[in-house]
């Protein structure tokens, strides 16, 4: 079966981003590479971009990755309000949904409170403070 990782895009903030994922998550990084690791006579490389992230991946779980990168100036900068897709998290028990949720929603909005959710599940959905939108999961079974 395939797997799905998010890749996310960011403002020149996305190490910032990674370490507070890290700091929620855990474990340790396991490929990061900046502009300036990829520029060549082939691929210029702005004095202003050069330490933005190009890639950034960091295993959560067992069989999950969360990947990202800045965007270079070139492009212009990401809508950080845009409708985004929500990343999902499906935690193991509620106490692991409430350490996610507190955890990655700080500094954030919450947008639905952690809780017994009408479909039968502990649910909770927020934007953390980096624009990114999660949802946390726990369905008993």
């Amino acid at each position: 079966m395939a797997l799905i990782n998010p890749h996310i895009n960011f403002n020149g903030n996305a190490e910032e981003a990674f370490t507070f994922y890290q700091s929620v998550f855990g474990g340790e990084f396991t490929r990061i590479v900046r502009m300036k690791d990829i520029a060549g006579a082939d691929v210029p490389v702005a004095t202003e971009d050069e330490n933005k992230i190009m890639h950034i991946a960091l295993p959560i779980g067992k069989n999950n990755t969360l990947m990202g990168n800045d965007v270079p100036s070139f492009l212009g900068k990401v809508n950080e309000n845009e409708n985004r897709s929500k990343i999902s998290i499906s935690a193991d028990s509620k106490e692991e949904a409430d350490l996610l949720f507190n955890g990655l929603s700080a500094g954030g909005q919450v947008e639905f409170p952690i809780g017994d959710s009408p479909w039968g599940s502990y649910f909770g959905m927020f934007r953390d403070k980096y624009g990114i939108e999660w949802m946390v999961d726990f369905a008993a079974q």
